[in-house]
């Protein structure tokens, strides 16, 4: 079971023009029920609703065992941790998984370094759970369970990882905070610092990590992948800001035959109303071949 409880990008955005979709940060849950495993991916503002549920409903039958994965350490994705409930629970056992990109910052340092009176009125240290922190590379792992977890770097300002998650047969993958790789090279020839062979190695390295990540969520139940901005605001004025358009996305999943794509990470400026059109735009299947595609809202449960 995957349910999304906070699907925008960059800062909370509550309000009456955000009711439907939700106005939360991004957090997503996934519910293993036969092994009783829960994995969250992302601690956004919307993990706060997520811990509350899980207090009702988890708890009173045991103590809780939690997995938490976050793509980056950008502060959308992490801003919700401090209010957690199950953080502040005896007996909880939060595991938080995550790429680090300065060696000098720990994971728990950024993530945990929130609660400190500069900041929270909370330390760390005061934090009842037993919370682990590890360090993510890319690569695979196996998480015990018959789950298969498959990571891969993708392209964002900040280290950040695309995660795979596999069982029974199933496969769920995001993709996000994440923009098409391009050369970072000239490729002008009157540029005084055009290289032509650089020009041309720059072309292949970008071509060939856009088909890995094709590769990496090829044939998924369900990709979820930025598409914070449309094609055009993208190219006018969003390049290197780490997201992608809703049209490359969709693009995407058809080359890597995904069944369903969730777009993701709603730009905080666009209204319910404004996704409303843009999913009459882009959410016709006709369009988008055999890839059943929606704009994710907060609340939606997909079982598969």
């Amino acid at each position: 079971m995957v349910k999304f409880w906070g699907v925008r990008g960059s800062i909370p955005c509550p309000g009456p023009a955000t009711v439907k979709y939700g106005g939360n940060t991004a957090c997503i849950e996934l519910r293993f029920n036969k092994v009783k495993r829960v994995i969250i991916i992302d601690a956004g503002s919307g993990i706060r609703e997520l811990g509350n549920y899980m207090l009702a409903n988890d708890l009173p039958d045991k103590d809780l065992t939690i997995e938490i994965f976050l793509s980056h350490t950008h502060w959308d994705h992490i801003m919700g941790f401090p209010f957690f409930a199950p953080a502040y629970i005896p007996g909880t056992k939060i595991k938080v998984y995550g790429p680090v990109t300065f060696e000098e910052d720990t994971l728990e340092g950024i993530v945990g370094g929130q609660l400190t009176y500069r900041y929270f009125p909370v330390r760390q240290t005061e934090l009842a759970a037993d919370i682990e922190y590890i360090d993510l590379k890319e690569g695979s792992f196996d998480l015990g369970d018959g789950i298969m977890l498959h990571t891969k770097y993708l392209n964002h300002p900040i280290l950040c990882l695309g995660y795979c998650f596999q069982y029974q047969g199933k496969t769920v993958c995001t993709a996000y905070d994440t923009e098409p790789f391009v050369n970072v090279f000239s490729t002008d020839p009157n540029d005084p610092g055009y290289d032509k062979e650089m020009a041309i190695e720059g072309e292949e390295v970008a071509k060939e990590q856009n088909l890995r990540l094709t590769d990496f969520f090829k044939g998924a139940d369900l990709l979820i992948y930025d598409a914070q901005y449309t094609e055009k605001e993208y190219k006018s004025s969003k390049k290197g800001w780490g997201h992608s358009s809703c049209e490359y996305a969709i693009k995407a999943a058809n080359q890597a035959g995904v069944k369903q794509l969730a777009l993701f990470h709603h730009d905080p400026v666009r209204t319910d109303a404004q996704i409303d059109d843009m999913a009459t735009r882009y959410c016709n299947n006709s369009q988008n071949g055999s890839v059943k595609t929606f704009f994710a809202m907060e609340g939606t449960v997909i079982n598969l």
